[in-house]
């Protein structure tokens, strides 16, 4: 971690406390990255970016007559950050006040910075990038049935973060990132079908190695042609894992601290109640090793942990930043993230739906009509209602095994009964920030043909 960096957010904190700052913090973000996409065994398209990016948060008043700016900045010469301060400080003193603005208080800030091994050396060149991205396509290209490719990526990334505040906060890390990825497509004229695999790391040696990841997208494209359409009905659901955590993205949405203090989810009214069945735990972890969104402090400088949001089957906790947490009267869950552009807000770290005991082959092995679900369509979910409606396709389900591909399939119910029957598998894989096994809803509705 370089000095410089740390310079910058001290010096323009100090700042905006002599310029007029009531409180103030400052996030500053050194990053770079570089991705490229190949098609057809050639470079189609390169990126990169680096360099540093500052946002500024400051505070005029006291609570609960307080008001606050943000403004972002890239260039930090001596008389920018003197004219950075001045502007800020200036467009607080004018904006609405906030009764539940504020820092988090000196007795919530974290103390304790941890090594979470998120911090990888390795660095690809962009001719490796390249090497990879034509290795996953050629995977995906030599399964028999793909025609063609969506083309071939590889990514890299590199961030320093530091925040730095006027309640005596000062915290830093660094973070890295890869990724490797390919579509292909599978059959002719109206008979085509397209699917995709990926895999995300921190750690460059943990990224699964680009011919499996090209010969799986491959095989998942080449699986899904010829569709049918089935009848519409009610039937038992399976959620493949790889868009189960959709589900758990949902549950967080839910229980995120902005939606309950306006009282605009569906579970607002059940803390403590029976939400899922007995057994079932969904745990959210910021400091698990490895983990893709792992960090030692959240953006407001509260020490982050592992914690339940739901403990055998009840609703145990909120994700609260400060200022959702004062609206409802309680503490910060640490669970406050920004960027250098906005203000915090509440959101999940490395979030997962604990594995259950049975296989997937064993969750379908009793379903004589049902759906397996391999992709997702549209957004329709009413977080204020639970109300659920997406369209689907995956394969069909007969006899306990799967028979055939479908499509052109909506499914539907409602959250709360979705949650309430819902019964994991134990293929429980971390592949991206948000995970959940493959996943049993034992009834919704389908509208097919």
């Amino acid at each position: 971690m370089t000095d410089t960096l740390l310079d910058i957010a001290t010096a323009l904190v100090e700042g905006a406390i002599k310029a007029g700052a009531s409180d103030c913090d400052v996030v500053a973000v050194n990053g770079v990255s570089s991705s490229l996409e190949a098609r057809n065994g050639k470079l189609e398209s390169t990126e990169r970016s680096e360099g540093i990016s500052v946002g500024l948060r400051v505070f005029v008043g006291q609570s609960p007559n307080m008001s606050q700016a943000m403004v972002t900045a890239s260039r930090f010469t001596e008389q920018d950050k003197k004219d950075l301060v001045e502007r800020v400080v200036a467009m607080a003193k004018i904006a609405p006040q906030d009764p539940f603005a504020g820092l988090a208080s000196p007795d919530q800030l974290a103390t304790d910075f941890p090594d979470l091994n998120i911090c990888d050396d390795a660095f690809p060149s962009t001719q490796e990038l390249l090497d990879t991205a034509i290795a996953v396509e050629a995977a995906g290209l030599g399964v028999k049935g793909v025609e063609q490719s969506g083309g071939g990526s590889a990514s890299a990334r590199r961030n320093e973060i530091v925040l730095v505040a006027s309640n005596g906060f000062s915290g830093q890390y660094a973070r890295t990132g890869y990724s490797v990825s390919t579509s292909m497509v599978a059959g002719q004229g109206t008979n085509m079908a397209r699917d995709y695999d990926y895999s995300s790391a921190v750690h460059l040696a943990d990224l699964q190695d680009a011919a499996t990841i090209g010969k799986s997208a491959g095989n998942r494209t080449v699986a899904r042609l010829n569709p049918q359409k089935v009848e519409s009905q009610k039937c038992p659901v399976v959620f493949d894992w790889r868009v189960a955590g959709s589900l758990i993205s949902h549950l967080s949405s839910a229980v995120n601290g902005s939606s309950i203090s306006r009282g605009t989810s569906f579970l607002k009214d059940l803390m403590g109640e029976g939400v899922f069945a007995n057994g079932i735990n969904i745990v959210d972890d910021a400091r698990m090793l490895k983990g893709l969104a792992s960090k030692p402090f959240d953006g407001e400088g509260i020490a982050t942990q592992a914690r339940h949001v739901i403990k055998d089957g009840k609703l145990a906790s909120w994700m609260l930043d400060c200022r959702s947490a004062r609206q409802l009267g309680l503490q910060s869950t640490g669970h406050a993230s920004r960027g250098t552009s906005s203000p915090p807000s509440p959101s999940a770290s490395n979030l997962y739906l604990q594995a259950g005991s049975q296989s997937r082959d064993e969750l379908i092995g009793d379903i004589k009509q049902g759906l397996l679900v391999t992709e997702l369509i549209g957004m329709g979910v009413n977080g204020i209602t639970g109300d659920y409606s997406r369209g689907a396709s995956g394969f069909w389900i007969e006899n306990g095994e799967i028979a055939y591909p479908v499509s052109e399939i909506t499914i539907a119910s409602n959250l709360r009964d979705m949650f309430a029957s819902l019964v994991p598998a134990n293929d429980l894989h971390f592949h991206g920030a948000t995970n959940a096994p493959s996943c049993r809803i034992e009834e919704m509705t389908l509208a097919g043909k």
